[in-house]
């Protein structure tokens, strides 16, 4: 059980992790963009990028709550 736990709070931290990164990273791409005048679809690839680091988060994150939440069955 121990080790479960130890478990569950690495992958939260690297869900943490990964959040912020992909927040910061979205933000600097959308601000290059705006500065050197990229092209559109680079900022719809900077945006795609960016949905996909969110859900994966979201993901983990609803895993592991579902895992720890005491089954109605």
């Amino acid at each position: 059980m121990a080790d479960r736990a130890a478990q569950d709070a690495f992958q939260l931290r690297l869900a943490a992790v990964v959040m912020a990164a992909t927040a910061l990273l979205w933000l600097a791409a959308n601000w290059a963009g705006q500065r050197y005048a990229w092209p559109a679809k680079y900022a719809f690839l900077a945006d795609l990028a960016a949905m996909g680091g969110f859900v994966w988060s979201l993901l983990v994150t609803w895993r592991i709550w579902r895992r720890r939440t005491p089954s109605d069955n």
